[in-house]
């Protein structure tokens, strides 16, 4: 009997490695004929003006199809990739050259309706027509007995209406993506409850108002690792609520009808991401947070907190690498608890109404990238600040933004130290003496060059130059004159140039 065991083993190891051998990675199985006549049919109901499906083609191996992917085995189509995730256009490229890219990308949309033939993708576990454009189409009910699916993305592609209940059906999905869509749920989101593998769910912009349970159902699903909800009109839930401590890790209730920050959140502590902007959010700023030491990432923006908040409660986020508090009602001094979070990469203090910084508070950020300090009422000597930034603990710094706020003195040349710096604005403060060639000696990266209405004056060597190739220069009001800057003649990359009221008469 042994024997026997021993030879099947053998035979079944033998054919195996005649499979391996054979597909080499790259086997060359022919789709099934059923699922190429299902593609087929379910081109034939699109609008393709920009002939993204022209490998499609009757009597072809739909395997090769662009956006088809088949089980090298079996010939099965497995998954279909036809979304536009990575076609945007760049919002940073010339306006001439962004409106033709943006054209082409609305041309690249698919659009029409979606064929029920898909259903006859039996072995389907990937679904991705995300940014396309299916006029206002309600999402098809049919995909909901697509069971096979593991991964289903219908983001921004222009559906509406109702969201249809029997998606929960869909009971081995780890990933739904409906977001951004005009879609609505007037009862429950009972159905949810079905999706028992789910890991990453998107709703955003979805009209959830009606829907109450929301937190109660979601709450309850035990692999769930992301929850946007981002725009779906909640509100604050005037009973308390109960949550477990869940593997969520990722919450984004942006740009909802939230009064208070829920205390329900300080309960989930696997938590190392959340997004409040945009909520109206008022009283002060809760000291819950200091408990979450998981958190990496935290954005407050845009509410209307007390001016007795006090930023305390966060001195404890020690993991901390993202703090937005844009526009969130500040006042008076940069708190020293911003001192404490050393991790930090990313800051931003805009539209408040501090007044005074404290430089040494910065100089413990040491993984500083980006610092917003824009638009508020900030009176300080602007070289102190620069030179606790450039010292070599913040030489990652990219991105430095001080506009419109009362900065005086002059830029000191420790400046140039800053040598990953690529985008600075110093607009509209009260700067004022010379600038010389040393300002700018290691600011190879430099993209973005924004010093408008100050008091400075730069006349650099006719021979200069500058170590930076720049797409964006604005120095309106500078003492640049009277002869044209010869230092811009090297600027090869320039979309915008603001050299007005600059004292240039030659």
């Amino acid at each position: 009997m042994r024997a026997v065991t021993i030879s099947s083993f053998g035979f079944l190891l033998v054919i195996a490695v005649t499979i391996i051998s054979f597909c080499d990675g790259n086997c060359n199985v022919l789709c099934i004929e059923s699922e190429r006549q299902a593609l087929l049919k379910f081109k034939q109901d699109l609008i393709d003006q920009s002939n993204r499906l022209s490998s499609w083609v009757e009597g072809e191996d739909c395997c090769e199809w662009l956006g088809v992917f088949c089980n090298n085995l079996t010939g099965h189509v497995k998954e279909l990739h036809l979304g536009l995730l990575s076609s945007r256009p760049d919002v940073h490229a010339p306006h001439a050259e962004w409106d033709v890219e943006w054209d082409v990308y609305i041309r690249s949309k698919l659009g029409g309706k979606i064929n029920p033939s898909l259903i006859e993708l039996k072995h389907l576990s990937f679904l991705e027509l995300s940014n396309n454009d299916f006029g206002g189409l309600a999402i098809p009910e049919f995909i909901g007995s697509m069971k096979s699916l593991i991964y289903l993305n219908l983001s921004w592609a222009n559906f509406q209406g109702a969201i249809p209940h029997n998606l929960g059906n869909l009971s081995k999905l780890h990933y739904l993506d409906l977001g951004h869509n005009s879609l609505f749920e007037d009862k429950t989101l009972q159905w949810v409850s079905g999706l028992s593998s789910l890991q990453y769910l998107d709703l955003s912009h979805a009209d959830l108002g009606k829907a109450t349970d929301w937190l109660q159902i979601t709450n309850k699903l035990p692999l769930l690792a992301e929850l946007h909800l981002s725009g779906c009109y909640l509100y604050n839930d005037p009973s308390p609520i109960s949550v477990n401590c869940t593997s969520l890790a990722v919450l984004d209730l942006s740009a909802n009808k939230l009064s208070l920050v829920p205390t329900w959140i300080f309960s989930l502590c696997s938590l190392v991401s959340i997004d409040l902007t945009l909520n109206g959010v008022e009283g002060v700023i809760p000291n819950g947070f200091q408990n979450m030491s998981s958190l990496k990432f935290l954005d407050l923006s845009w509410n209307s907190f007390s001016s007795s908040s006090t930023l305390n409660g966060l001195s404890n986020l020690n993991q901390l690498q993202f703090l937005g508090l844009r526009s969130v009602g500040l006042q008076g001094n940069f708190s020293s608890a911003i001192g404490n979070l050393s991790s930090l990469t990313h800051l931003d203090l805009s539209g408040n109404l501090l007044e005074i910084i404290v430089p040494k508070y910065l100089e413990s950020l040491c993984n500083l990238r980006e610092l917003d300090l824009s638009n508020n009422g900030i009176v300080h000597e602007v070289s102190e600040i620069i030179e606790s930034l450039s010292r070599w603990k913040l030489s990652s710094l990219k991105f430095l933004d001080v506009l419109n706020n009362r900065l005086n003195a002059t830029l000191p040349q420790s400046l140039g130290q800053l040598g990953n710096l690529e985008h600075l604005d110093v607009c509209n403060n009260m700067l004022e003496g010379h600038i010389s060639e040393m300002h700018f000696s290691n600011l190879t990266r430099l993209r973005f060059f924004r010093a408008s209405n100050n008091m400075l004056t730069f006349k650099p060597n006719p021979s200069w130059i500058p170590p930076f190739h720049c797409e964006s220069i604005e120095l309106r009001n500078w003492h640049l004159g009277p002869q044209f800057p010869q230092w811009l003649q090297f600027q090869k990359n320039l979309s915008r140039l603001d050299i007005s009221h600059a004292e240039i008469s030659i």
